[in-house]
């Protein structure tokens, strides 16, 4: 399952908008059974750019998806043997994630390995 939602990660990326960065990032979450994929969209106005992993677990969510499970997530345009802070989700989509998922959730991240949610968002908000 890992590697299928690796590649759907990948394919969604490639459906980026992203024509200020030219940075393409898909993001594919598991809930329900089911693969819900994301990608990034960007905006002029740079505050209005959504990233994949939110468009994804968006996605879910408005499927009906309570609680989502594995996710991947494939930075396309990141450069191999680069930095891995570069491949990882941002503080806002861990942030959303974690809204949505417990912190033994796995996140696969393409070129850099696998984490849990719980190492990538030690202490996460919770109301």
């Amino acid at each position: 399952m890992n590697e299928e939602l690796l590649q759907a990660a990948r394919e969604a990326g490639r459906r980026a908008h992203c024509p200020y960065s030219n940075f393409h990032v898909g993001a594919a979450v598991l809930a329900d059974g089911r693969v819900y994929t994301g990608a990034n969209v960007e905006n002029a106005s740079y505050g209005l750019t959504i990233c994949a992993e939110r468009t994804a677990v968006f996605a879910a969510v408005l499927a009906g998806a309570k609680r989502i499970e594995p996710v991947a997530v494939a930075c396309l345009d990141a450069v191999d043997g680069g930095d891995p802070a570069s491949f990882m989700p941002c503080g806002a989509c861990r942030q959303v994630l974690a809204e949505f998922a417990g912190p033994d959730v796995p996140v696969h991240v393409d070129r850099a390995g696998t984490f849990t949610l719980g190492d990538l968002l030690p202490r996460a908000f919770r109301l």
